[in-house]
């Protein structure tokens, strides 16, 4: 992710640097930083951002799990942890999941 993902994804939630700061559970000289690409954003940083844009707008359940829409034959779902938590509306949000039959680290 880079400063202007960053930045636009603050935007979007419609937060400040210090109240996205307290949502991420970081400081607010890091929030500064990602913006100004100082600092790199760490995974887990992006993920709970992702995690929260995608929490924004429309409706949760028109979206369909990953394995429908990638049409995962059964033998892949079974070793996908998206599968096998029930996440498949937040498969990118788990490490390890199985897409396209090859495991995802992050």
């Amino acid at each position: 992710m880079d400063s202007e993902v960053f930045l636009q994804a603050r935007k979007k939630l419609g937060k400040t640097q210090k109240q996205l700061a307290e949502l991420l559970g970081t400081s607010l000289k890091a929030v500064h930083s990602y913006e100004q690409g100082w600092r790199s954003v760490p995974a887990h940083v992006e993920r709970q951002l992702f995690f929260l844009v995608s929490r924004t707008g429309g409706s949760h359940k028109e979206r369909k799990p990953c394995w429908t829409i990638k049409k995962c034959p059964p033998e892949r779902k079974r070793e996908c942890p998206a599968w096998q938590f029930r996440a498949g509306r937040l498969c990118w949000f788990i490490n390890g999941t199985t897409c396209e039959g090859k495991v995802q680290k992050n």
